[in-house]
Formats: C-alpha cells, sequence, structure tokens
C-alpha cells in the first residue's frame, strides 16, 4: 500500500511544466519527493521510502545483518518495484540462498554479503577507484566495489597494493589518479591511506577494517591511524564501511562529472 499517494492535477501541471522546459526533469524529481507526490511503500515491518533516491540521489538500501531472510526478501520487492532495482548488504549465504527463491532476479555476491535486484540500465556516472590493501580487505572492498557499480559509478580496482610492498601501488597509480573519487580499504596498522593520499589528487575516503592481530582492536588501530593522518584531505568512515565510503565516494564522482 502506498501512504501518500498521488494528486493527479498537480502531477499533470508538473508534468507540464517539464513538457514546455520550463522544469528541468531533475527538479521536477525533486518535487514530486517534497511535495507529497511519491509516497511511501507500507510493506510488513516496514516502511520503503521509494522518493530517497530524488531527495538524495542515493535509493534506500537494505541492511540485511540484523534482519530474517522474509524481511529482507519483502523490502527488496518493494524497492524493486518499478523497475527501481534494489540493494541489500550485509547479507549471510543463509539468508540470500531464501532471498533468491523469494525475490526475482536476485543475484548475491558472497565475497561482498551484497544481494542486488537488477533494475533498468542507468547511465554511468564517474568513475571510483578501489585500492584495497590486502586479500583479507577484500569483503569490505567489494562491499563498497558493489554498492559504487549499483549507484552508477564505474569502478576500478587496485587490490593488494599493501604498504608491506610500495612498489606494488607505485605500479598502479595511474589507475587511481585517472579516477573522480577513491576508496583506500586497510586494516593493520591503516597506514596506506595516508600513503595514496600523499601522490594522488583525486578525493580520498579511507575505509578502516578490523582485520589484523589481537592490538589491532577490531579495527580501532587502524581507524585512529587513519583519523590522524598527516596527509591532508582523508576522509574517514566507520570500520569495516565499505557502503558509506561507496556513497560518499559517488557523490563525489557525480559532481566531478557534472556540466557547467
Amino acid at each position: 500500500m502506498i501512504r501518500g499517494g498521488v494528486d493527479p492535477s498537480r502531477l499533470r501541471a508538473l508534468l507540464d511544466e517539464v513538457a514546455a522546459g520550463r522544469l528541468a526533469p531533475e527538479a521536477a524529481a525533486t518535487r514530486l519527493v517534497d511535495e507529497g507526490l511519491v509516497g511511501d511503500l507500507l510493506v510488513p515491518d516496514a516502511v520503503v521510502d521509494l522518493g530517497r533516491a530524488a531527495r538524495t540521489g542515493v535509493p534506500e538500501v537494505v541492511l540485511g545483518e540484523w534482519k530474517t531472510a522474509t524481511q529482507i526478501a519483502t523490502i527488496l520487492r518493494g524497492l524493486a518495484t518499478g523497475g527501481r532495482g534494489a540493494l541489500a548488504t550485509r547479507v549471510s549465504a543463509e539468508k540470500a540462498a531464501a532471498i533468491a527463491i523469494a525475490v526475482e532476479g536476485a543475484t548475491y555476491d558472497p565475497v561482498a554479503r551484497t544481494i542486488v535486484v537488477a533494475g533498468a540500465p542507468i547511465e554511468r556516472r564517474g568513475v571510483v577507484a578501489i585500492v584495497c590493501a590486502g586479500t583479507s580487505d577484500l569483503p569490505v572492498a567489494e562491499e563498497a566495489a558493489v554498492t559504487a557499480t549499483f549507484l552508477g559509478a564505474e569502478v576500478r580496482r587496485v587490490v593488494d597494493v599493501g604498504v608491506a610492498g610500495l612498489h606494488r601501488l607505485l605500479a598502479r597509480l595511474d589507475v587511481i589518479r585517472g579516477a573522480d573519487a577513491a576508496i583506500v580499504v586497510a586494516g593493520m596498522e591503516g597506514a596506506l591511506p595516508s600513503v595514496v593520499a600523499g601522490l594522488v589528487d583525486v578525493p580520498l575516503i579511507a575505509v578502516p577494517t578490523s582485520v589484523g592481530y589481537g592490538v589491532g582492536a577490531g579495527g580501532l588501530v587502524a581507524l585512529a591511524a587513519m583519523l590522524s593522518s598527516c596527509a591532508p584531505g582523508v576522509t574517514v568512515v566507520n570500520i569495516d564501511n565499505g557502503f558509506g565510503a561507496a556513497v560518499a565516494a559517488v557523490r563525489s564522482a557525480r559532481r566531478a562529472r557534472r556540466t557547467p
């Protein structure tokens, strides 16, 4: 059930403005939400925010870790209505098996622990480089990669280039420099974002991971190191938050590609 609904006369007036060239489609999409012309979708245990993409540029995404398979499937179906597509993060393989049966077109990535329901094709805007210190950091890096791809960015991966073998990073700098934004994922002592930030000029989002030995304290050492970086301009998200880093990077990349 849709809460809010659509006023046909107001919707027709808005469409007439677009058709006459007095209102840009992007502005019309924003007004659809701001003026209550797009409602929320009520489903069991949730209210699906269908207008979030128009308001913020990023649709609602399902955090699956603490939800049941049934709840995730129900919300995904709601989000995917009208060919929108949908994304769920932090989904276990066990839940994913049940969701694949319940949701048509659902695809599971076991490394990223994500489920994507494909929507209508979208225009790719902006390039995001995802730089990963080690193989152990791949789950977080892949969560970022899947999210950025879902949101419409072109993703370029630079993996296993941690500071223990600095020559590997130096050999891939051209890929990072050619991106509109970079996500740098690292655990252990969390040094990689500082090194990268001293070598490239693109917006950089650092992601500390919980990878490391006992003194690493589940990623707190990496987080503190990134927050204390001597390289200026490093933005840091929470431990293991590949999703949040992808949203920030995609927004930056879109702005970089915006036509004046």
